[in-house]
C-alpha cells in the first residue's frame, strides 16, 4: 500500500479509520505505542473515528471508547474486556455506531461498517451502488450476530436462499412464515432453525429489515407519498411504516426524506 500522506493529514480528516493488525495492537497492555499516541493527538475533537477488527484496541487505548458500546473480533473479546473495563463491549454484533465513534468485528464486517457510513452520509442508493461495484452484500445490520456457528449448511442439507430470493421479489405482498417454509419444502420449525443458522435472524425479522431498506430507497429516489411508500414496501399503512422506521433508524420517514432530498420533496 503506497501511503501518500504522513500523520499530519489526521489534523484535517473528517473521518479516521483504524485498520486491523494483530502484532501491533493485540497486547497485554492498554497503553498506546508512542507513534500512535502522537498520531492520535493530531485528530481534531469531534472527528468521526472508526475501527476495523482489532483496530478497536487502538481506539480503546486512546480512551475514545470509554463509556461507549464497542465490538471487536470475537477471538479477542475476552482480552479486550479485561484490558478496557470502561468500554461497554458487545461481543456478538457486526458493528456499533456511536455517531462519532464506530467499531466493527472482523475484517469482513469492516466492509459492512464502511457501507453503513456511506449509507448514513449519502443514502441507500449510493451505498448500494458501492456494494454492487465491490461485489459485496449491500446491507447487513450492525446488530446481526458476527459468529454463526453453522454458517454453511452440509452439502446434503437444503438451504433457505431460494425462499429469500422469492420474498425479495414480492416485498409489497403479504408474506407468511408458512409460505417461506413451503418454498423450501420444509416445516416451519425446521425452516426457522435453518434460516437462523444461515442468516443470524428470524425469517420475519429479516423480512421487516428488507422492507425498511426498500422504503429507504423509495424515500430517497421517488416523490411518492409516504402512504404509497408503506404499501410498496409491504408495511401496510403510513403509521406502521413510521413505527418500524423510527424503531430502526430513530427518525420519521418524512424527516429521512428531507435529509436526502431536501425540504418540499
Amino acid at each position: 500500500v503506497a501511503v501518500p500522506h504522513g500523520p499530519g493529514a489526521l489534523a484535517e480528516a473528517d473521518t479516521v479509520i483504524v485498520l486491523s493488525s494483530y502484532e501491533d495492537y493485540v497486547q497485554e497492555t492498554p497503553a498506546l505505542p508512542p507513534p500512535l499516541a502522537e498520531a492520535f493527538a493530531l485528530i481534531r475533537p469531534g472527528t468521526r473515528v472508526a475501527s476495523i477488527c482489532t483496530g478497536a484496541f487502538v481506539l480503546a487505548s486512546a480512551g475514545l471508547l470509554d463509556g461507549h458500546t464497542a465490538t471487536t473480533h470475537w477471538r479477542y473479546t475476552d482480552l479486550f474486556a479485561r484490558l478496557f473495563p470502561r468500554v461497554e463491549l458487545d461481543p456478538d454484533v457486526l458493528y456499533t455506531d456511536g455517531e462519532t465513534v464506530l467499531t466493527s468485528a472482523g475484517c469482513a464486517s469492516g466492509i459492512d461498517l464502511c457501507l453503513h457510513m456511506i449509507r448514513r452520509d449519502h443514502g441507500t442508493a449510493v451505498a448500494n451502488d458501492v456494494a454492487r461495484r465491490t461485489v459485496v452484500p449491500p446491507h447487513r445490520e450492525g446488530g446481526q450476530v458476527q459468529y454463526i456457528r453453522r454458517p454453511v449448511p452440509e452439502r446434503s442439507a437444503p438451504g433457505t436462499s431460494a425462499a429469500r430470493a422469492w420474498a425479495l421479489r414480492r416485498l409489497q405482498d403479504p408474506i407468511t412464515l408458512g409460505q417461506l417454509a413451503a418454498r423450501e419444502s420444509m416445516s416451519v420449525r425446521h425452516f426457522t432453525r435453518r434460516f437462523r443458522d444461515e442468516v443470524g435472524l428470524t425469517p420475519m425479522n429479516w423480512l421487516t429489515r428488507q422492507r425498511i431498506e426498500l422504503a429507504r430507497e423509495l424515500l430517497e429516489e421517488s416523490d411518492v407519498p409516504v402512504e404509497q411508500v408503506a404499501a410498496r414496501a409491504g408495511l401496510g399503512t403510513a403509521a406502521n411504516l413510521r413505527h418500524h422506521f423510527h424503531a430502526a433508524l430513530g427518525v420519521s420517514p418524512s424527516a429521512y426524506r428531507t435529509t436526502f432530498r431536501g425540504p418540499g420533496n
